[in-house]
């Protein structure tokens, strides 16, 4: 079921989760389908903001204090009037319950990461549909968009990165790097989202690009975090970190690097061909053969090897 959900909300992580070993694996799965139900929460086009506020904290709550009966409670109230339309998002509310059952072999540490951080989200979410405006949020400037970008994909980052450290001692020497570097790491993957996808973004009222600010100061955010994230990739690859989770963090970079290059030449909602996308998996199977991944990801050979498969879900999330 875990599986199936993750191929029904994102194509990416479906393609990058599956490369984890256990038991990151399932933790990272429960962690990924707990952020979108958070998502899927923040970004209802059916509710009004104080509705989307409530249940964005009622999801917090929840996280802090679970129970399989407020999880049936949950999913009963998004079933009956759900907040979006999206059929895969929509599946996922209503196999929440399922989730939080796939959550229970884990760890009491590593379920403490994962509720700990989507419930910080979720509340960071909440926040900003508190300043929307008849359905409409306006970031202000750059800084602002920095802080929402950390509510919405830093978070992430700074999550999966405890859990990377979770009895992971070859770690223990670059913990310090990872988790300064974390935070950024998200960000460089949510500038590249909003970049490519302010045009639909804009439709349902959700304004990411501050007006004032030139477009080319965001790619260039965007290209300097993403220089940050692959360093975070060859450090633990230097370290000897497992194959899988080599891979799980170089991928999205490698994509994200790409979708930069072919929104900046051709404008929102570029998008790169399945073809592509698989050269850029064998590419990186084929570094991590050689332990060349750093080499690979640092030199730009991902340019025109998108993200995702079709480009319809985000790339940190």
């Amino acid at each position: 079921m875990l599986d199936h959900l993750l191929k029904t909300s994102s194509r990416t992580f479906a393609l990058t989760i599956p490369l984890l070993n256990e038991p990151t694996r399932r933790e990272v799965t429960v962690a990924y389908l707990l952020f979108r139900v958070a998502d899927s929460l923040e970004d209802s086009t059916r509710w009004p903001r104080r509705r989307k506020i409530e249940e964005l904290q009622k999801l917090a709550r929840f996280l802090e204090q679970p129970s399989e009966g407020e999880a049936a409670k949950l999913a009963t109230g998004w079933a009956s009037d759900p907040p979006l339309d999206h059929q895969g998002y929509l599946e996922l509310l209503a196999e929440f319950p399922e989730v939080m059952r796939a959550a229970a072999p884990m760890s009491v540490e590593a379920w403490r990461l994962v509720s700990t951080h989507t419930a910080r989200t979720a509340r960071a979410m909440a926040t900003f549909v508190a300043r929307e405006e008849e359905g409409v949020l306006h970031l202000r400037d750059l800084e602002d968009m920095k802080d929402y970008c950390y509510a919405v994909a830093g978070i992430v980052g700074e999550m999966l990165t405890e859990l990377f450290l979770l009895g992971r001692h070859e770690l223990t020497s670059i913990a310090a790097p990872m988790r300064r570097d974390a935070a950024a790491f998200g960000e460089a993957l949510q500038l590249v989202n909003i970049l490519k996808d302010r045009a639909t973004d804009a439709v349902e009222g959700r304004h990411y690009l501050p007006a004032g600010v030139e477009r080319a100061e965001i790619f260039a955010l965007a290209r300097r975090d993403l220089m940050t994230a692959a360093d975070y990739c060859a450090r633990l690859e230097k370290a000897g970190a497992d194959r899988g989770l080599v891979a799980f963090t170089a991928l999205p970079v490698l994509l994200a690097k790409a979708t930069l290059d072919r929104v900046q030449e051709r404008g929102a909602g570029a998008k790169v061909t399945r073809d592509e996308v698989t050269a850029i998996v064998t590419g990186l199977h084929a570094a991590l053969d050689r332990g060349a991944v750093g080499e690979l990801i640092g030199n730009g050979e991902g340019r025109c090897l998108g993200r995702g498969l079709d480009g319809e879900e985000n790339i940190a999330r």
